[in-house]
């Protein structure tokens, strides 16, 4: 039997290693080029860029909606049981979960044609982990107080949601200014699965009632689903694991394909809103599949002697008999049919206000396509706005909202702070800095600053950077 504590730190622990999608502090950051990532559409400054391999995007982050560690593990005098007990399986809801993801790239980059340069083309791949796990409120329960003293409660199997999958991702888009006021934007993906697991289609209950031959009576209906690709060949020992990821990542996987679009539009010259919907998208998993199911209802009322013959009977097997029996009515069966999975999709929507020309400086120009040799740049030092986020998830979309402010310092620096109210808080600051030296490109982006105090007392944290080449120029 599983015990309930360790599953609980189980849990703990494992969402400080599980991370969160949103990326409000890089969207529309227009310095940075893997801002184009999230938005297609968004408005590309420069001729052309090239990311450092592997290092070009980092990202990575943690949270949990309803605990922390610290919550457990605090030296505060309360026993570790109790906290258990009352921070964790009566303090959480099914609607509390762990999330997130991390994504590497491992190359990327742009360029702008040289016949048409109202078009900006770009290509790169990455590979992403998502994750997310419902906390299962009325199994956890079940697991720490039993079902003697929960007579007459239906406890709900549905509580069980997961997911999560690692996958590489091959991209190509293009970026197009339609006129003055309008960009959009579209990447197709390709996706290969390196592994995919996920349970949120669960339904059931467990019961347990007053028995009629017996002191109890449960009663099992069940309708549990774990679909799994690539983790078979994973726990084999004569596989070479490096060398099955690597094929895997190089569409050696289950094959999926993704689009992302996006937009900008400029309400007038210092005001303009954009939005995009990322990986509308799906993957065909054929390739080591498992699926697991459990079907089905049962009522056993235990182990039933009859006496006075039984006791003489010495062959009688009861306990398989009652095993045997719920086998039977419930089967649990395994198969490798094929299944298609679809990717977490993301909305991101924006407005942003510019103000404050900076000093007329044809060197710190940051031109876009229509500046000629002979003009100099109208831009603004300042930038405010708000985002809202949005990502589908099992029980429901999950929101974010953000409030932004940029400021751009002489030829090298510019600075991003943000506000966000989410899942895992109300006092989420950001901080981001986008440094460039010439045609290098650095940036660093961190969330939740205050945390980072006592982070085993905080439910989210993250970070982002990367290193690119960039050729700023003037872009006709």
């Amino acid at each position: 039997m599983i015990d309930p504590k360790k599953f609980i730190i189980f849990l703990l622990l494992g969402s400080f290693f599980v991370h969160a999608q949103n990326k409000q502090l890089l969207y529309d950051f227009l310095e940075i080029p893997q801002s184009l990532l999230l938005n297609p559409g968004m408005k590309t400054k420069h001729k052309w860029h090239v990311g450092v391999p592997v290092f070009s995007g980092i990202y990575a982050n943690a949270g949990s909606s309803g605990i922390s560690v610290n919550d457990i593990f605090a030296n505060d005098g309360i026993d570790i049981n109790t906290k258990i007990r009352e921070r964790a399986v009566f303090g959480l809801s099914r609607r509390d979960f762990f999330t997130g993801s991390f994504q590497i790239d491992v190359f990327n980059g742009g360029f702008r044609n040289p016949n048409k340069p109202q078009d900006f083309y770009s290509i790169g791949a990455y590979l992403e982990w998502d994750f997310i796990l419902y906390w299962p409120e009325d199994l956890a329960i079940l697991a720490l107080d039993g079902n003697a003293n929960q007579l007459g409660r239906r406890f709900n199997i549905g509580d069980l949601k997961t997911r999560g999958e690692l996958v590489s991702v091959s991209h190509i888009g293009i970026n197009k200014v339609i006129s003055k006021e309008l960009t959009i934007g579209v990447r197709g993906k390709l996706y290969s699965s390196i592994l995919d697991f996920n349970s949120s289609r669960n339904s059931g209950s467990f019961v347990t009632n007053p028995g009629q031959n017996n002191i109890l009576s449960s009663t099992l209906d069940a309708d549990i689903e774990l679909r799994t690709s690539g983790i078979q060949s994973i726990n084999d020992d004569n596989t070479d694991l490096s060398d099955l990821l690597i094929k895997r990542a190089i569409f050696g996987g289950n094959l999926g394909l993704g689009l992302d679009v996006g937009f900008t539009y400029n309400l007038n010259k210092q005001t303009s809103i954009s939005g995009s919907i990322l990986d509308i998208g799906f993957i065909y998993h054929t390739k080591d599949v498992q699926t697991f199911t459990l079907n089905g209802a049962a009522t056993t009322e235990g182990v039933e002697i009859v006496l006075p013959g039984d006791l003489v009977n010495t062959s009688g097997d009861f306990f398989q008999e009652i095993v045997d029996e719920i086998e039977e009515l419930i089967p649990f069966e395994e198969n490798d049919d094929n299944y298609i999975s679809f990717r977490p999709t993301k909305a991101y929507g924006a407005i942003r206000y510019d103000f404050g020309e900076p000093s007329q400086n044809q060197e710190d120009c940051n031109c876009d396509y229509r500046v000629k040799d002979n003009e100099i740049y109208e831009g603004y030092l300042n930038s405010v706005g708000g985002q809202v986020y949005l990502i589908n998830r099992p029980r429901g979309p999950q929101a974010a909202i953000t409030a932004f402010y940029q400021r751009r310092l002489g030829k090298f620096l510019n600075v991003r702070t943000s506000y966000t109210i989410d899942s895992f808080s109300f006092t989420n600051i950001g901080l981001g800095l986008n440094l460039r030296a010439g045609p290098v490109n650095f940036y660093i982006l961190g969330d939740n600053l205050l945390s980072y105090r006592n982070i085993p007392d905080s439910r989210y944290a993250s970070f982002q950077l990367g290193l690119n080449i960039i050729s700023w120029g003037n872009n006709r």
